[in-house]
């Protein structure tokens, strides 16, 4: 009897060897595919997402993909995000996925994001109800811009963030950007100004809500995925609160989001209020990103830095004191442009997106199985060296061929093309005639962008500033 029990842990380790096996054999190497990319599954369970989600240099590939890549091509498979996936660096591969939209391909996130993003977020929701919720979307945005106080509204609180730093040696640039974007959106969506307690109320709201974002979906309370959801049903409740107060009023003409949206009487309140988020979302996080990746590149690009700031000082020659940009000086923008374009394409504000296969595809000669999840990663193409010279060059000038709108993919594409990418490069153009005429700056300290993968910089980009008139000093 003592042999036998002294022989348990050789048995018993044997079975779960076993056991280990079968799971491997059944979560790996199930459904056998021919044609399928090379590729590397990475550990039981986890597979490579670890690995794959490691920090890394925004304008960079990181060295997953890059790794990946050299060993495997452009197109490999892994075991990302709990699925067998296929990854693609090509841009062709990812064009196809993007125009192909609920044809092939259709998309597909992590479930941890619905519980914090919502059931009806544009970003989850596919088929008709997206297509409904993104024409409402391209709609609000769209008539929005032609109301008399929409250029005004960017203008002013760019104005204002200039005069707030008056006397400032230094600023928290990234602190900044989200309050300028998150003022706007505020403005644009609700019109809530900026001193009002709800601004402030909100906007802590959605600090909470952005660090539970990106964190590990353990709805447990105190954790960050828990404080996120309730900061959401938060912002919610408030959203729905200025509804009914909009509904008591019995009128629409604040000339808002809000006021298009409740004209819409196709619309539940559920829809009307999370796409409500979802602009102030898209509006304040990405913009906010986007404006901080330039102040970083343009800081350790002068000749750029100085043709941009001729270009608003050539506008700004041809207005009287004190009067407002209007649509005709945005038009003549031209390297301004450029400048957003390049640092979308070098900072790579959306790294990836997630999309699953509807049936087996085949694309050059590889097969993408049906019901596989499917990674574009924007980055690698906008790094790519046979579609980029020196692509990790900060260089505007390469969008003065045409072509290059061909290579690039930052603000997605087909159908779930971004709806506010338009009004991301307006307001951006804006506050940088105002940021280039009024001040100069350069970087505090080793700083630079890290995707997460959303983009972060490691020291919330501090930036010393001096204004173009010499002021009282003081750090702020």
């Amino acid at each position: 009897m003592v042999e036998y029990l002294g022989g348990l842990p050789t048995v018993l380790a044997l079975f779960l060897g076993l056991v280990f096996v079968f799971l491997v054999k059944f979560l790996f190497f199930r459904g056998h595919h021919k044609n399928l990319p090379y590729g590397n599954m990475g550990w039981p369970l986890l597979g490579e997402t670890l690995a794959y989600l490691k920090p890394h240099k925004s304008d960079s590939m990181g060295v997953f993909l890059q790794e990946h890549c050299s060993r495997y091509g452009k197109v490999f498979k892994s075991h990302l995000f709990g699925h067998k996936t296929v990854v693609s660096c090509d841009h062709e591969l990812n064009m196809y996925i993007l125009q192909n939209e609920e044809k092939l391909f259709q998309s597909s996130y992590p479930q941890a994001l619905h519980g914090i993003l919502g059931r009806l977020s544009l970003i989850l929701v596919t088929g008709d109800v997206h297509k409904k919720l993104r024409s409402l979307a391209l709609g609000v945005i769209g008539g929005t811009k032609s109301t008399v106080n929409f250029l005004p509204s960017i203008e002013g609180l760019s104005i204002a963030m200039m005069e707030s730093w008056k006397g400032c040696t230094e600023v928290v640039f990234c602190k900044e950007a989200k309050r300028f974007t998150f003022n706007l959106m505020m403005k644009h969506i609700l019109s809530i100004g900026p001193d009002e307690a709800v601004t402030a109320e909100i906007l802590g709201d959605f600090h909470t809500f952005m660090k539970g974002f990106v964190s590990l979906p353990i709805h447990i309370p105190g954790t960050p995925y828990f404080k996120a959801v309730k900061a959401r049903e938060r912002i919610t409740s408030t959203i729905k609160g200025v509804i009914v107060a909009r509904r008591k009023e019995k009128r629409l003409q604040n000339g808002d989001f809000l006021d298009v949206i409740l004209a819409r009487e196709n619309l539940s309140d559920e829809e009307r209020v999370s796409l409500l988020m979802d602009l102030l979302l898209g509006g304040y996080e990405t913009t906010a990103t986007l404006l901080a990746l330039l102040i970083y590149f343009l800081a350790d690009s002068p000749q750029a830095l100085q043709q941009l700031r001729e270009e608003h000082l050539a506008i700004r020659k041809n207005k009287k004191d004190g009067e407002l940009l209007s649509w005709q000086d945005y038009k003549q923008m031209n390297f301004t442009l450029n400048v957003i374009y390049e640092g979308l394409r070098c900072g790579n504000v959306v790294k990836f997106v997630h999309r699953k296969s509807l049936e087996d595809i085949k694309f050059k000669g590889y097969l993408i199985p049906a019901g596989w999840k499917v990674l574009p990663i924007f980055t690698a193409a906008h790094h790519d060296p046979s579609l980029h010279e020196n692509p990790w060059d900060f260089n505007p000038w390469r969008w003065d061929d045409q072509s290059t709108n061909k290579k690039v993919s930052f603000f997605g594409g087909g159908l779930r093309l971004c709806p506010g990418g338009d009004l991301a490069k307006l307001e951006t153009a804006f506050f940088l005639h105002h940021l280039v005429l009024n001040y100069r700056w350069k970087i505090k300290g080793d700083n630079f962008p890290l995707a997460y993968p959303y983009v972060e910089f490691k020291k919330v980009l501090a930036i010393e500033i001096e204004p173009i008139y010499t002021t009282r000093e003081q750090k702020c």
